[in-house]
C-alpha cells in the first residue's frame, strides 16, 4: 500500500484495543500488583495459568496464546536459519543501530525515559536481546518455549504506558497522537527488521534475497503478536522501505533524552568490553551504522576508531569466505556467534531471566513537547525519498 502523510497521521490515532482494555480494567480494579506477581510464574508456553489471576488478564492471555493463523512455518524456519548464520551480526545491528534509531525519534526517546526501570539501560537491552533470542530458538511457538509469554507481557507494557500518559494528561495527543500508536509500533518493527538488514549490508554481510525476506517476515509475525494492525503494516521489503523513509523524515531529530539514552548505551557496552583500549569502538560502530547526521543528533563522540571501523566489512568478508569453503569453519563461526550472543546477554542480565511487568508509575518529571523534526539505505530496496 502507498504511504502518505495522511495515512501516517491516521495511524497516530490508533493504539491496541485489546491490550488497552485489559490494562485499563486491571488498574480500575487495583489488580496490577497481583497480576505482575502471578505473571512471574508464567514464562513458558503451555504452563497452567496460576490461581488468583484476574479474569480480565486470563481472558487476554487466552486470546493471545497462539500466533496468527496465517503464519507460514516454512518461512519461519528460513528466518531461524538466517538468524543462526548471522547471529553475532544481527546482535551487533540490534545493539548499535536499532536501539540508537529508537533514541533518534524524540517522542520515542521521551517515552523510553518515562518509566523508572528504563533508567537502567541494561534492563532495556537485556529485555530486547532476550526477546530476540526467545524468538529465534527452535520451537519458539511450541509448548515449553518462552517467546509467546514474553510477547504477551511486552504488549501489556506498551498498553500500560499509554494508560498512564492518557489518564494523567501528560501527553499532547492532539500534536503527537496516541502514545505508542500504530505508526510508532510499525516504526519500531522497521527498526528491528529492515534497519537490521540495512546494517548487515553496511557491514558487508552477504545475504540472499530469500534470507532477508524471511527475516523481515518473522518480524511481521512478531508485529501481529504485539498488536500491530496487519492492514497497515508493510507486506514487502519495498513497502517497508517506503514506510521507514517517510517515518524517519516525519519524526527523527535531536533531543536531550535521545542523547542521554545513547550515552547510557555507550557506557554500558564500554563496561562490557574488557579493558579500555577498545572502548571507542562502541561509539565508532554506532556512528558507522546510523550515519553521521543521526550520530551527531545523539551526541555520539567522534573517535580515531571511526576510520578503523570502516575496515570491518573486509574482515567479515574474509570470515565469510572461510565459512563458505569449510564446513568445519562454518560450524566454528556459527558456534562462536551463538556463544558471543549468549555471553553478551548474560552480561546484560547478570545471569537472570528478565520479567516483563506493567509499570505502576511513570517518572513524575515526565514531559513531552510537541516539537516535530527528520532523514537517511540496503541496496535492495532503494530509498523512496530523495536525500
Amino acid at each position: 500500500m502507498p504511504y502518505t502523510e495522511a495515512s501516517m497521521n491516521a495511524l497516530r490515532q490508533d493504539g491496541d484495543e485489546l491490550a488497552d482494555a485489559t490494562v485499563a480494567a486491571l488498574f480500575e480494579r487495583g489488580e496490577v500488583g497481583k497480576f505482575n506477581t502471578l505473571m512471574r510464574y508464567v514464562s513458558t508456553v503451555g504452563a497452567p495459568l496460576p490461581d488468583g489471576l484476574p479474569d480480565i488478564a486470563r481472558e487476554y492471555l487466552e486470546a493471545t496464546s497462539a500466533p496468527p493463523a496465517w503464519v507460514d512455518w516454512g518461512e519461519m524456519e528460513k528466518a531461524r536459519m538466517f538468524f543462526i548464520d548471522n547471529n553475532v551480526h544481527i546482535s551487533t545491528a540490534l545493539s548499535f543501530a536499532s536501539m540508537p534509531a529508537c533514541y533518534v525519534v524524540p517522542h520515542v526517546a521521551k517515552l523510553l525515559s518515562a518509566t523508572h526501570g528504563l533508567k537502567y539501560p541494561s534492563k532495556r537491552m537485556a529485555e530486547t536481546g532476550q526477546f530476540t533470542v526467545y524468538l529465534m530458538q527452535p520451537g519458539a511457538f511450541e509448548a515449553g518455549s518462552r517467546f509467546i509469554p514474553a510477547a504477551q507481557k511486552v504488549r501489556l507494557l506498551h498498553a500500560s504506558i499509554r494508560h498512564h500518559l492518557t489518564r494523567e494528561n501528560r501527553w499532547d495527543a492532539g500534536a503527537l497522537g496516541v502514545p505508542i500508536c500504530q505508526e510508532d509500533m510499525i516504526g519500531g518493527q522497521m527498526f528491528f527488521s529492515l534497519l537490521v538488514l540495512d546494517s548487515l549490508h553496511r557491514l558487508g554481510i552477504h545475504m540472499s534475497t530469500e534470507g532477508a525476506d524471511a527475516y523481515y517476515y518473522v518480524w511481521r509475525v512478531v508485529g501481529a503478536m504485539l498488536g500491530v494492525n496487519q492492514d497497515a503494516v508493510p507486506k514487502t521489503l519495498d513497502e517497508a522501505r517506503q514506510f521507514l523513509d517517510l517515518y524517519m523524515i516525519r519524526h527523527m531529530g535531536p533531543s536531550e533524552e535521545g542523547a542521554h539514552l545513547t550515552r547510557q548505551l555507550i557506557d554500558l557496552y564500554e563496561e562490557i568490553v574488557p579493558g579500555t583500549l577498545f572502548d571507542p569502538i562502541v561509539s565508532a560502530l554506532i556512528r558507522h551504522l546510523v550515519g553521521d547526521t543521526c550520530a551527531d543528533w545523539l551526541k555520539v563522540p567522534r573517535t580515531p576508531w571511526d576510520t578503523v571501523v570502516k575496515a570491518v566489512p573486509h574482515l567479515l568478508g574474509a570470515l565469510e569466505t572461510i565459512e563458505d569453503r569449510s564446513p568445519l569453519g562454518a560450524w566454528a563461526l556459527d558456534r562462536l556467534g551463538h556463544l558471543t550472543s549468549v555471553l553478551e546477554l548474560s552480561s546484560l542480565t547478570r545471569g537472570r531471566v528478565m520479567h516483563y511487568a506493567i509499570p505502576e508509575h511513570l517518572k513524575k518529571d515526565y514531559g513531552v513537547s510537541s516539537t516535530p523534526p527528520r532523514t537517511r539505505r540496503w541496496t535492495p530496496p532503494t530509498a523512496t525519498v530523495s536525500q
